[in-house]
């Protein structure tokens, strides 16, 4: 138990600064169709969680025109021809994780993934068999969809031309790939295994850290499944899947890792994410054991909101003897120890916790330009002690404290991105990730009191927003008419002053926790 109350702030940040760089840990999202939303826009909503020390960045990339001839270089060597042109984005970039970050374009495009493991083999003995090509694509394969593609579908189109010509380096993954139209699951496996799913319009998908795409993706249905070529010719050869069986194909019984013996996911045959956050969804509690896993996709009695989505990613519920905190409240459902961010197991169903470092949550309108209609309503650190802060997809900068001020060219590089300096992470008091992952930290030392305080401002902060959304973009709107770059600089200042209100707000929300310890 965390129960050190007085810690001084210098000896609260030596700890932080003690802890080891490390390889992703796990992530969360959620996708809720423009049928299956209280306004009509399409939400997507992602959760970075890593272990280790971590200073995630967020920052804009402009549009860019390359010389002919310029390459592209993956992190193990792959080379492959850059795009005459290079369309912009906003950067969650997480310097020393190779699967940490996420993008938003100009075209309000997002993408990131989460890690899923599969029973696939060894780098090596793919390399071997030559379904690794040229050290294959892993890190770069997010960055290049975000510069390359209008829409989600046709981000998919540029990952499975990548994936098929190099193959996937990493164990298996699922990207999320969303525009205001329509989103899709691209699940891989290493090598060049892969299915992509299209989200029902009128559906809610969860997605933990294992594959969920299963036997209701008919591979057949090109209009909402593809695949790779083979694939289910491969998982047969492979013994993954027995034609006899009369069972249809299933990616997700094919590939995914096995569960561990005496896991959750081994005991009740789903994963306890999944199963917790669609217990909020429905608002009823999911019978255990799953006979048959949970399916691809809900389809709720109630529309879903920002705020909905926000309180599920918000949520540090947990299972006592499989009673789940069926409130969307971030207060109800606490672990036993009182402290959420240092309870790390993951079995419990909490959906925040200790790795939890950023939340974006995109609101996709197809009605509107994308650079007013697409919007990232984004936490800096963990979603439960932080604040939603919208960035629209037309901005053209980000405020200096929200990123490490590194030049473009050496932060996009992969050796550089992948082997950071460890002086990259130490504590800087103006940066808005070490400020708001400060507060976080504060707030643990006595969570049950402290994030009432938090949660007071911050629900304020985040109504005062929601009622301003509407004249902020009718505003935008009437400008964008005759002036698109006076319309896109108005809606960067607005992001700004939000963004810096913010950061304002949490400087001395850690200041009043600091005396409250120190009086403690």
């Amino acid at each position: 138990m965390y129960i050190y109350k007085k810690l001084t702030t210098i000896v609260l940040f030596s700890c932080l600064a003690a802890m080891p760089v490390s390889r992703a840990y796990s992530c969360f999202a959620v996708i809720v169709g423009r049928e299956a939303s209280q306004d009509g826009s399409l939400i997507f909503g992602h959760l970075e969680q890593n272990r280790g020390l971590r200073n995630l960045s967020y920052r804009h990339v402009p549009r860019m025109q390359h010389e002919p001839g310029s390459v592209v270089t993956l992190a193990r060597g792959g080379t492959l021809p850059q795009a005459d042109e290079t369309y912009a984005y906003l950067w969650t970039s997480n310097p020393g994780v190779e699967f940490g970050d996420g993008y938003f374009n100009e075209w309000g495009v997002a993408v990131a993934s989460n890690g899923c493991g599969t029973r696939e083999g060894t780098y090596e003995e793919l390399v071997a068999r030559g379904d690794i090509v040229d050290g294959g694509i892993g890190l770069m394969l997010r960055r290049i969809i975000a510069q390359r593609s209008r829409s989600a579908r046709e981000g998919v189109d540029v990952a499975v031309s990548l994936l098929d010509h190099f193959g996937y380096a990493a164990s298996g993954r699922t990207y999320v790939i969303a525009d205001a139209n329509e989103a899709w699951l691209l699940s891989v496996a290493r090598g060049k295994s892969w299915i992509a799913q299209r989200v029902p319009d009128d559906a809610v998908v969860l997605l933990p850290n294992v594959h969920i795409i299963g036997p209701e993706a008919d591979i057949e249905d090109s209009e909402n499944v593809l695949a790779s070529e083979g694939l289910v010719d491969y998982a047969i050869s492979r013994q993954w899947y027995d034609p006899d069986s009369g069972e249809p194909f299933s990616f997700r019984e094919a590939f995914n890792a096995p569960a561990p013996e005496g896991s959750f996911r081994s005991n009740y045959g789903v994963d306890p994410r999944q199963w917790y956050s669609q217990s909020l969804v429905l608002d009823e509690l999911t019978e255990l054991p799953v006979e048959n896993q949970l399916p691809f996709a809900l389809y709720p009695d109630n529309k879903l909101s920002i705020r909905d989505v926000a309180g599920i990613f918000r949520s540090h519920g947990h299972m006592e003897g499989q009673e789940p905190d069926m409130s969307l409240s971030y207060k109800l459902g606490m672990p036993d120890d009182g402290s959420p961010h240092y309870h790390d197991d993951r079995e419990n169903g909490q959906i925040c916790s200790d790795p939890s470092q950023e939340l974006i949550i995109y609101q996709l309108r197809n009605w509107l330009p994308a650079e007013v209609g697409s919007v990232a309503w984004r936490t800096t650190a963990a979603p439960c002690a932080s604040v939603l802060v919208p960035w629209y997809a037309g901005i053209n900068d980000v405020p200096a404290p929200y990123y490490k001020q590194l030049p473009l060219d050496k932060l996009k590089d992969p050796g550089f991105y992948l082997d950071p300096p460890g002086d990259l992470f130490d504590y800087d008091p103006k940066n808005a990730f070490d400020t708001f992952n400060a507060l976080e930290r504060m707030a643990d030392l006595d969570y049950p009191r402290h994030i009432e305080m938090i949660r007071e401002k911050w629900d304020s902060f985040e109504d005062q927003q929601f009622l301003m959304q509407q004249a902020i973009e009718e505003a935008a709107l009437k400008l964008f008419e005759n002036d698109p770059g006076l319309a896109k600089t108005f809606l960067t200042d607005y992001s700004a002053m939000r963004a810096i209100k913010a950061l304002e707000m949490a400087q001395e929300m850690l200041n009043d926790l600091k005396t409250i310890n120190w009086a403690h």
